[in-house]
């Protein structure tokens, strides 16, 4: 079962995206600011993360680096809802796997999670 954690500081997208990963099997497990991230990530193997922009203690784009040095392997995808192109340039510089803009469409989101799962085995 791949495992993926989910970063926002909104809840009710954490709850809903949480019940529709987990619907399609995944196991998952939520943080609503970077440090908690990067302490989860530190402690548990993740196969991805889904990353939101904008966190109350960190850049969203910044926390790509520090996840990247805990787990090398990890997907990550980075998820915005005040997208600008140069965001864009500096999530996939800082190693982002992808980058979308809310709202995102559940079956976008699912079939690029798969997408993205597939290709790093």
């Amino acid at each position: 079962m791949n495992s993926i954690l989910l970063i926002d500081d909104d809840k009710s997208i954490l709850r809903i995206f949480s019940i529709m990963l987990k619907k399609q099997g995944y196991f998952t497990d939520t943080a609503e600011t970077g440090e908690e991230a990067i302490e989860k990530v530190t402690k548990n193997f993740f196969d991805l993360a889904l990353v939101d922009v904008k966190l109350p203690d960190m850049d969203g784009v910044d926390l790509l680096t520090k996840i990247q040095l805990t787990n090398p392997n990890i997907i990550k995808i980075v998820i915005t809802g005040f997208a600008s192109v140069e965001d864009g340039i500096r999530a996939l510089n800082n190693g982002a796997d992808a980058y979308l803009v809310k709202p995102v469409k559940p079956e976008e989101l699912m079939r690029i999670i798969k997408e993205k799962l597939e290709n790093k085995k």
